[in-house]
């Protein structure tokens, strides 16, 4: 019989790539998500049953261990970015991870993969750096031979990096983004699933942090996205001081509202984005996994795209701007 993965958050932005990765290789995969429902397109991956959407909690012993039975590796790539209810930072980014290596190491699954972030740092002022390396401890603790990625910003069709910029250059003549100057290392969301696959198979352990091949500033990126999507925009920086301001009183709004209001920006997104998110000097990478890192420039083109001012058209009107009139 064929090998088993179950894969916490297996429908989300990376997993569905891990899901479609270990497909192909032969795995069968346990998809485990808070709404199975909503992830049944995760089941054409692979052949008739291969994989399967189940209901999990992480935040409960019973449900993480119902849906690990019989699994010879699991991945772990469940994340908040902002915290909603009980989906709190530590609850989904350190107890759970937490929680589902200790019963993993429990039951004897072979091999665990965590998908982390660079940054985690148990110093950080940020909560979300904190937990993320909060999470990492718990893991190792309980699984030592576990793999932990830490990628940069992870760009791809369902990313909400780009895909959420460039819809925001629909709106006006200005981009307005917080911490212009901080440098980003972005890297492809299928390089990240390639690098969890390896560590599935028990191919490879310990931290590794994952960034693309191409190092700019915020403003930087900004301007090549504008360059793909063929749109000019200003893109003006928010100071951090200003920033802080806003991501208050959209907190005090939330609070006043019992979260039915959302502000685009919180306090510790604003702590996240004054330190530069970049793969650090003599860090396991990508060229230690064997993978060459996809560029950006190869990639955005295919989804960002529809971003254009006449979408999938504008090349072809661009190209009739040259005929010449008869």
């Amino acid at each position: 019989m064929s090998k088993l993965v179950t894969i916490y958050g297996g429908s989300g932005f990376v997993g569905r790539y891990i899901a479609r990765r270990m497909a192909k290789e032969g795995w069968r995969i346990r998809v485990a998500v808070r709404d199975p429902n909503l992830a049944m397109f995760v089941r054409p991956y692979g052949a008739v049953g291969q994989v399967e959407p189940v209901f999990c909690n992480v935040r409960d012993d019973e449900s993480v261990r119902s849906v690990m039975h019989g699994a010879d590796a699991v991945v772990y790539c469940v994340g908040v970015l902002d915290e909603v209810g009980k989906n709190t930072f530590a609850a989904v980014q350190a107890e759970a991870p937490g929680r589902v290596a200790r019963i993993a190491a429990e039951i004897g699954v072979q091999s665990m993969v965590l998908l982390s972030a660079i940054g985690a740092d148990a110093d950080s002022s940020s909560a979300y750096a904190r937990t993320k390396a909060a999470g990492e401890a718990a893991v190792l603790a309980a699984m030592p031979n576990a793999m932990i990625l830490r990628p940069s910003i992870i760009f791809g069709n369902e990313d909400q990096f780009f895909n959420r910029f460039a819809g925001m250059t629909r709106m006006g003549p200005v981009l307005p983004v917080v911490g212009a100057d901080t440098k980003f290392q972005p890297v492809y969301v299928d390089d990240v699933a390639q690098a969890a696959v390896m560590g599935i198979k028990g191919e490879a352990h310990g931290i590794y942090e994952l960034g693309g091949p191409d190092v700019h500033s915020f403003r930087d990126w900004m301007q090549v996205m504008l360059g793909v999507i063929h749109r000019r925009r200003l893109v003006v920086n928010i100071p951090f001081w200003i920033a802080r301001l806003m991501a208050g009183a959209f907190g005090l709004v939330r609070s006043l509202t019992l979260g039915l209001v959302k502000g685009p920006l919180t306090k510790d997104q604003v702590r996240n984005l004054a330190v530069d998110n970049v793969v650090a000097e003599g860090a396991k990478c990508l060229a230690d996994l064997g993978i060459a890192p996809t560029a950006a420039a190869s990639v955005l083109p295919e989804y960002l795209w529809r971003f254009r001012p006449s979408g999938q058209y504008d090349a072809i009107k661009d190209s009739a701007k040259n005929l010449r009139k008869v």
